[in-house]
């Protein structure tokens, strides 16, 4: 197990360095439908991407979030491209009281724009024991496919895009993402490593206990 550890942190120190590649890279433009059977989590997530479109602002979706700022709402609004697909967009956080889009109208893009951010694979199911209700329209985490069907946009995309901070009255807050990957791998190993050591001490002593009480009856 010390072993698998050790082979583990090694793996996650790659993937922390190729990630990082990744977000400082210049922005490539998004998959296309040609690409998506391919997109993955280890090969292309947090790669920074650019498309240019319209934002779809009545079907935007509301879903739970925490944040350095609070707890609010993702505002995940349907991008339709100039190729014709359909990008779910996270364009980045609100508080409580500015949940309903009236709220914040200088905040609702209506133009052709260019959004640039980070590719992000899609979390279905739910958050942490909650589970996304669409007939409710509660949403807990950012489930694409569910949120498209929601919604009814045909041709989306399999992820979404974490879209970096613009400046404009009323928008929601962009470029929150957290980058934060658990490497405790090397204290696991020790640990390992420790308990195996502990076990050889331990063997020995019985043994060599055994053999004195075994010379002690022959005597």
């Amino acid at each position: 197990m010390g072993v698998w550890q050790i082979e583990r942190r090694a793996w996650k120190l790659d993937l922390i360095e190729r990630v990082e590649a990744r977000v400082h890279a210049g922005p490539v433009p998004a998959p296309g439908p040609a690409e998506w059977p391919g997109i993955n989590a280890g090969d292309d997530e947090y790669r920074r991407v650019s498309l240019t479109g319209r934002y779809l602002n009545d079907r935007e979706t509301l879903v739970q979030a925490v944040t350095e700022r609070g707890g609010g709402f993702w505002v995940l609004t349907p991008f339709q491209t100039n190729e014709s697909t359909t990008v779910l967009v996270n364009r980045g956080f609100v508080p409580p009281n500015k949940r309903d889009p009236s709220s914040r109208p200088q905040g609702q893009i209506a133009v052709e724009t260019t959004v640039t951010g980070l590719l992000r694979i899609s979390e279905p199911g739910g958050g942490f024991l909650r589970s996304n209700d669409p007939t409710g329209n509660r949403w807990f985490s950012r489930d694409v496919a569910a949120i498209a069907q929601a919604r009814g946009f045909d041709n989306a995309a399999p992820f979404f895009v974490d879209a970096q901070a613009v400046l404009l009255p009323d928008a929601p807050v962009g470029g929150l993402t957290v980058l934060r990957f658990n490497n405790t791998h090397l204290v696991y190993a020790l640990t390992w490593f420790g308990l195996a050591l502990l076990m050889l001490v331990a063997a020995f002593y019985l043994v060599r206990d055994e053999q004195r009480a075994r010379r002690a009856r022959s005597a």
